[in-house]
């Protein structure tokens, strides 16, 4: 006879179309669409964490170098005056600082400017 695999079909076929909620059409609703659906958003969610990383960082650099040339420096020289002077902090917490505490930003970019 046949098997049929009633029970572990139906529970992987729920599985699948859980992941698809709010997904158009038959992307939704027909199984094998589904299927290519949601492998296909793996993909993609796979991918998109590492340029995530990507745009994060370049965020943080637009908004320093708005900072700093406010402040009369380049972007790079900025970053060459941190390096000479042994300033170790990251570019999330400098666009933080150049937003949040601009009197902490204004005293780092004199010692890059001191540096240089």
């Amino acid at each position: 006879m046949r098997v049929s695999k009633g029970a572990a079909r139906r529970r992987a076929k729920k599985r699948l179309f859980k992941r698809a909620k709010g997904f158009r059409g038959g992307r939704g609703k027909l199984l094998r669409t589904v299927k290519e659906t949601v492998l296909r958003a793996d993909v993609f969610a796979t991918r998109d964490r590492r340029v995530r990383k990507r745009d994060f960082r370049s965020l943080w650099i637009v908004r320093i170098n708005a900072a700093v040339r406010m402040r009369g420096l380049r972007y790079s020289q900025f970053i060459s005056g941190l390096k000479k002077a042994n300033i170790v902090l990251d570019r999330k917490m400098l666009a933080d600082m150049a937003v949040a505490d601009p009197v902490a930003f204004d005293k780092v970019v004199e010692l890059a400017k001191a540096a240089l």
